[in-house]
């Protein structure tokens, strides 16, 4: 007999967990005890669905390091007992936060899937609930009685994207998110349909481990035309900076000026790591395609090739909590830890 896959819903706070109350027309948090009545069409789901919610839902705004490990340790408390996870969360900061759970859980054999919504769950026209009821599909999906999925997932307008390759796009269509380097890993219509060539797949020899600790002593630095002297000194003087991320233009470009490449040199050799992320949402850095790259390629700065912006911080918070040794820093990060570049 097969057996129905345990869910555990995990909800820490946004949009989606918003209910109007009509007398006042004041959104307040919804009871996720109270999730069944609210949804019934998830009794048609073959599975069974635990809900745990922060004591004080937070809003994506205040979203840090810190709630990261909180919905880390839920997971982790609860990984030998469920079959996946469905994580809630504003969406603004969705993609930071997914993204650094795909790090911190290293060789995941469970789908953690990541949704929320543009509307509360009570509006009349709200996404909250197909979100909501086919992230929960997915994480229940099994084939040959395994999961389907095996890594972190962001479920957003039928669309399920591999996490750390997300971007938010639009702050008022359904269709919030993108993954432009990347494509859907599945998409949602008449049938739930996965790519399964696309999938990132564990080591099945291999151990899970939780790492809960992060350096969250990195800043981006967007590049600008007229950016002045002044303001990268300071930022790349900043007391106990670990990590940069670059944001330059185009495949890597940035200035030649003197002294802008002298700057990041001084912040190279004091042991500041600096990556190079493009600003653009699709492509990515290609070091020495141009003579404005060639400049940073000869300080040896770090390639984030085509990684998004919020990967790059979730990775860099990551790596430097790991401690990973100098010497070898460049050559990891550079490399697809959890299928977040193309390499």
């Amino acid at each position: 007999m097969t057996k129905i896959p345990d869910i555990l819903l995990i909800y820490t706070g946004g949009t989606i967990g918003m209910v109007k109350d009509y007398d006042s027309g004041a959104l307040k948090a919804f009871d996720f005890e109270y999730l069944f009545d609210k949804i019934p069409e998830l009794k048609q789901l073959h599975c069974n669905v635990e809900t745990i919610s922060f004591e004080e839902p937070i809003d994506s705004s205040n979203m840090n390091t810190s709630y990261y490990i909180q919905i880390l340790e839920i997971i982790e408390k609860y990984y030998n007992n469920k079959d996946g996870f469905v994580v809630l969360t504003g969406s603004d900061t969705m993609s930071y936060t997914s993204s650094a759970i795909s790090f911190m859980v290293e060789n995941l054999t469970k789908p953690i899937i990541f949704t929320g919504s543009q509307l509360p769950i009570g509006d009349l026209r709200t996404d909250a609930k197909e979100n909501l009821i086919t992230a929960i599909q997915i994480a229940s999906s099994r084939q040959n009685d395994r999961p389907v999925i095996t890594e972190v997932g962001l479920y957003f307008e039928y669309k399920l994207y591999r996490a750390n390759r997300t971007s938010k796009i639009n702050a008022e269509q359904f269709e919030a998110f993108t993954s432009s380097n990347y494509p859907p890993i599945a998409e949602s219509g008449v049938h739930l349909k996965f790519e399964h060539h696309l999938l990132f797949r564990p080591d099945k020899n291999k151990k899970t481990f939780f790492r809960k600790k992060l350096n969250n002593n990195i800043v981006i630095l967007k590049l600008f035309p007229g950016i002045t002297k002044e303001v990268v000194k300071a930022i790349l003087n900043i007391p106990g900076l670990r990590g940069v991320i670059l944001e330059t233009y185009g495949s890597g470009n940035a200035p030649t000026s003197t002294w802008f490449l002298l700057l990041l040199k001084k912040a190279i050799d004091k042991g500041i790591y600096i990556v190079d992320v493009s600003q653009c949402v699709g492509g990515g850095v290609l070091l020495g395609q141009y003579d404005t790259s060639i400049k940073l390629q000869a300080l040896n700065i770090i390639s984030g090739k085509d990684i998004t912006v919020e990967s790059a911080v979730a990775k860099m918070m990551y790596m430097l909590g790991e401690n990973i040794a100098s010497e070898n820093f460049k050559l990891i990060f550079e490399k697809s830890l959890r299928g977040e570049l193309s390499e």
